[in-house]
């Protein structure tokens, strides 16, 4: 196969001092304003060399001249032929990490997690032999039949594209859509898996991200352990995955609390997957269809031992921090006046834009205000298998707090 980049054609850059040293620490964005001087036009998606201010190699990345966002890192340090052997050692090593990941009993996890492993734009996520790629900007269109012939190496029964909304219309162009099976089979209905024993529902094709909320399997393993003999509150419920852990934990009952009517019916349907369990069961399972905000404030006479909150982003961009953590607070605040005395409260969040400091406090803060004794028990951040390795990589934090008569 020819290179991926002809020596001759290379698209050079040198970019700002700033940048050099963000580059030469692991970041993996360099903005169009960052660039002082390029060679020529370049095309989305070829690979563009950065230079250093003495003319030394610096990295490697795609290129993207429709975005802000215009060079996105695949490798800094010394020089490399990228080539297939390249891009295949590559995926070699993404995949060897999640080595004990995946088992009997967990047929699902996230395969590539973007910029944080030397893949910028692109996700992929495995639920049982269907694979989900997700892309992020148009610099991976020219590679899609790369992709294709590396992730048959997986032996999947099938792998759907998924394409966020940006870069929707740039693939159309080239006969690629959002939901297409790009390899395999065709997906008739939601792909069934297992996750730490429990068969969960995955709508791949038209579903949020790639079909289910895989980061937050740590915490649903955490709150199995703390709901034998609750009643639990699981707001922002989506599918009911917190509910399942709980109810299998030996939950007395479990309440899904969401305002798509399309999610708590996916919740139904994964506790009917799971009926098979004792525990699961005979646990008492309620769906509640509501906005979360509403609810909490409008119906104070309903109590629970276990209270799950679990938002959707709160602060899709700077701006909306400190609106955020005020949310943040006002949710948690209204949740306590739900809260048994004996109580836990599991408040997470996955706004970006919000640090995990700044969360962990805000929720700490606001218990302190209710007058009510608490003590912060546990504190997670992200899943092994989506790493996060610069600052904006950061989104999920959950803090676990006990309360006492």
């Amino acid at each position: 196969m020819k290179r991926d980049m002809p020596a001759s054609a290379a698209l050079r850059c040198r970019v700002t001092a700033a940048s050099e040293t963000i580059i030469r620490r692991g970041h993996p964005w360099v903005f169009a304003n960052s660039i002082r001087e390029q060679n020529r036009a370049g095309t989305a998606g070829e690979l563009a060399v950065l230079y250093d201010r003495n003319d030394r190699f610096l990295a490697i990345g795609l290129f993207d001249p429709e975005s802000p966002l215009r060079i996105r890192v695949l490798h800094a340090g010394k020089p490399a032929q990228i080539n297939e052997a390249w891009w295949r050692a590559r995926l070699e090593a993404t995949v060897a990490k999640r080595a004990g990941l995946l088992d009997e009993r967990t047929t699902a996890c996230r395969l590539i997690n973007g910029e944080s492993e030397g893949w910028p734009g692109l996700v992929l996520d495995r639920y049982g032999d269907v694979l989900v790629l997700k892309l992020y900007t148009v610099a991976w269109l020219s590679r899609v039949h790369l992709l294709m012939e590396l992730l048959r190496t997986l032996n999947p029964k099938t792998v759907v594209l998924r394409l966020s909304r940006n870069v929707q219309s740039g693939f159309s162009e080239s006969g690629y859509s959002d939901r297409q099976v790009i390899v395999g089979e065709p997906v008739n209905g939601p792909v069934v898996f297992l996750e730490s024993g429990i068969r969960f529902e995955a709508d791949v094709i038209s579903g949020q991200k790639t079909g289910f909320f895989l980061d937050q399997r740590e915490n649903r393993r955490l709150v199995e352990t703390l709901a034998r003999g609750a009643d639990v509150l699981n707001a922002f419920s989506f599918s009911g995955g917190f509910s399942l852990y709980a109810a299998r934990g030996g939950a007395r009952s479990v309440t899904d609390l969401d305002i798509s009517a399309h999610a708590l019916a996916s919740a139904q349907r994964n506790f009917a997957l799971n009926i098979g369990d004792a525990a699961t069961a005979n646990c008492r399972h309620e769906t509640i269809q509501a906005n979360a905000f509403d609810w909490l404030e409008e119906n104070r006479g309903k109590q629970f031992d276990v209270i799950a909150l679990d938002p959707p982003s709160l602060a899709k961009r700077e701006t909306e921090r400190a609106g955020a953590i005020g949310a943040y607070q006002k949710l948690a605040a209204s949740a306590l006046a739900h809260l048994r005395k004996r109580g836990v409260l599991v408040a997470a969040s996955c706004s970006a834009h919000v640090t995990a400091e700044e969360f962990f406090d805000a929720i700490t803060a606001m218990a302190k205000t209710s007058q009510r004794t608490f003590s912060v028990f546990n504190t997670t951040r992200h899943a092994s298998d989506h790493p996060a390795t610069f600052p904006e990589a950061e989104y999920l934090k959950c803090i676990y707090l006990r309360f006492k008569p």
